[in-house]
């Protein structure tokens, strides 16, 4: 049973609507991933969603009422309030493709904005002049409907998004993140050309387009002054690998053991953000020929527990790429000539 088809069983008799970007997607005929619910009591909704689904329920916005419920392979399920009438809810929202509501009892859409003509127009029109204002998330959010369908702002809308693009780093960073990560080089250019880029410390170079990745794109847009943003601990690391990076000096194994020291498991990655990408091949072959273990452990050396023993471990790893030590009696040799 699809997650539509249980919330309109546990909803039943109930004043419910589907709404928002899962309208949109299905009138679309794009995958419905997340599902949005408009109803009168969100969170004894969430819960009982929770327990037929087996999902996790939590708040998801204590200011207005919110819940989401947590599915297995990134799938939520929102449900927010609805005081009044829907009308007065999709008058709230953001753009009048969003503003589209469907009776979860079946039913004709409630489509006050005219949101199914501008499917069929493939555009992007605001609700309100206050929509920006109302909710500064709304203007990446734009870019992003932009990027992601192929449609266009119309001139209007582009209008508002220009007054209020300053407004851009007012949201959390995570939900700026979140949407940043969802845009392609294209929609990171259409963020430059609208105002939007230079306000969140972002800027666009050559390297944009080098690696077809949103943790790429994050790093070469926003270099150093990613580190502002509350980033996983994964994104950190990545961050720093190819921002560390500098070409390797030659195509030798040394070279190339350094280079991938530095910057692995990322190393072709950082070849392109650093603009060596000839190199690749290099290290395609070096990470080829990568030996299953070591030729000696830590405690192998015969020396006393400290820094010492892992940067020998480190010149015994480089030897060994570079071709000057094979075997384990070559590596005790080594360490023998360096204590």
């Amino acid at each position: 049973m699809s997650s539509r088809e249980l919330v309109g069983g546990l909803l039943a008799g109930e004043d419910a609507w589907v709404v928002g970007g899962a309208v949109r997607d299905e009138l679309l005929g794009r995958e419905v991933i997340d599902l949005d619910v408009a109803c009168r009591e969100p969170e004894r909704a969430a819960r009982r969603f929770a327990r037929a689904s087996g999902g996790a329920p939590f708040p998801l916005s204590e200011r207005h009422g919110a819940w989401r419920v947590a599915l297995d392979e990134g799938r939520t399920v929102d449900f927010t309030p609805v005081p009044g009438t829907i009308e007065e809810d999709l008058a709230t929202r953001d753009f009048a493709l969003n503003a589209i509501a469907v009776p979860l009892a079946g039913g004709a859409e409630i489509d006050p904005f005219g949101g199914r003509a501008d499917l069929e127009r493939r555009t992007i029109r605001a609700v309100s002049d206050s929509i920006f204002r109302d909710d500064p998330l709304r203007l990446l959010r734009a870019v992003r409907i932009e990027d992601e369908l192929g449609f266009a702002l119309d001139p209007a809308t582009e209008e508002l998004v220009r007054r209020d693009s300053a407004l851009v780093g007012e949201p959390s960073g995570e939900r700026i993140v979140q949407e940043l990560r969802r845009l392609s080089a294209d929609g990171f250019r259409r963020l430059d050309e609208l105002g939007l880029l230079a306000p969140l410390g972002g800027s666009l170079d050559d390297r944009l387009e080098r690696v077809d990745s949103p943790a790429f794109r994050l790093v070469a847009v926003f270099g150093e002054r990613l580190k502002r943003f509350p980033v996983s601990n994964e994104l950190r690391r990545y961050a720093g690998a190819l921002l560390r990076a500098e070409p390797p000096a030659d195509d030798s194994p040394r070279s190339v053991h350094r280079f991938r020291r530095r910057t692995e498991p990322w190393a072709l990655d950082a070849l392109a953000f650093v603009g060596a990408e000839g190199f690749a091949a290099a290290v395609e072959a070096a990470r080829a020929a990568d030996p299953p273990e070591p030729l000696l452990r830590g405690d192998e050396l015969g020396v006393q527990p400290g820094p010492a023993i892992g940067k020998l471990l480190v010149e015994i790893a480089e030897e060994r790429a570079a071709g000057t030590i094979t075997t384990r009696e070559e590596a005790l040799a080594y360490v023998r000539r360096r204590t």
